[in-house]
């Protein structure tokens, strides 16, 4: 299969890595660009913080720039994002192994909302109310805004002409705003009619609520929201 991957650049590496070695080709056209804030923008302070919570790699490899803090636990919503947390030196990861819903679930678990804040190294733009959640719970949710995602304005003409011809089989999402930006770009660029020979394999039952606003040959849901969970829905011919 020859599977288009729409993941910011960063992300996509180990993601397209995994996808050869699963045997499938790949195609990589990010939609979206990742942009650190500037430091007086997203001032960081981690006076009385007990952890540190994570909702995206971007964060982790922000935040890690920013400060050589690596001994505070650190809290993934997934196994993607602790593995980043791991390569960026943290030394105690937990992953949620799931959404921001299984996070919430995992910080109020393990800690004690009397031990001290949590942060939260966040984009501009945020999927789940993490911090509601906790806060709910009784935790103070320290959180700072590190960077934002600006969006492609259009495809690059090789993802159009491959996309237009037929050279691609599926294209993934990993978030309910990639999906509906695909869509969009697709309209824009006149190639929506050709998606209809093409999968679309999502993350999540959300992500493809965003991506049922174009006429797909199928749209395929992973089992569970993680990396493995989508390769192995890409994997599966007879679809979800």
């Amino acid at each position: 299969m020859r599977v288009l991957v729409t993941r910011p650049e960063d992300d996509a590496r180990a993601f397209a890595q995994a996808l050869r070695e699963a045997g499938h080709e790949v195609v990589l056209e990010p939609l979206l660009a990742v942009e650190p804030l500037p430091k007086e923008d997203a001032p960081i302070s981690l006076a009385g913080v007990q952890a540190l919570v994570f909702t995206s790699a971007n964060g982790v490899r922000v935040l890690a720039g920013r400060t050589s803090e690596r001994a505070l636990p650190a809290y993934a919503v997934g196994d993607a994002t602790a593995r980043a947390a791991k390569q960026a030196g943290y030394r105690e990861v937990h992953s949620a192994a799931g959404d921001v819903e299984a996070l919430a679930r995992l910080v109020v678990h393990r800690l004690d909302p009397a031990a001290g804040a949590v942060f939260h190294g966040a984009a501009r733009a945020l999927a789940g109310d993490l911090q509601g959640l906790l806060e709910s719970a009784g935790f103070e949710v320290r959180r700072a805004v590190l960077y934002r995602t600006v969006p492609r304005q259009a495809f690059s003409p090789e993802a159009i002409r491959a996309l237009a011809s037929g050279a691609v089989d599926m294209v993934t999402f990993f978030s309910p705003r990639t999906a509906k930006q695909f869509v969009e770009l697709a309209k824009d660029a006149g190639i929506d009619g050709a998606l209809g020979g093409i999968t679309a394999v999502c993350l999540s039952r959300a992500v493809a609520v965003k991506a049922e606003a174009a006429s797909w040959a199928t749209i395929r849901v992973a089992a569970r929201p993680d990396q493995e969970a989508l390769i192995a829905a890409v994997s599966n011919h007879r679809g979800v």
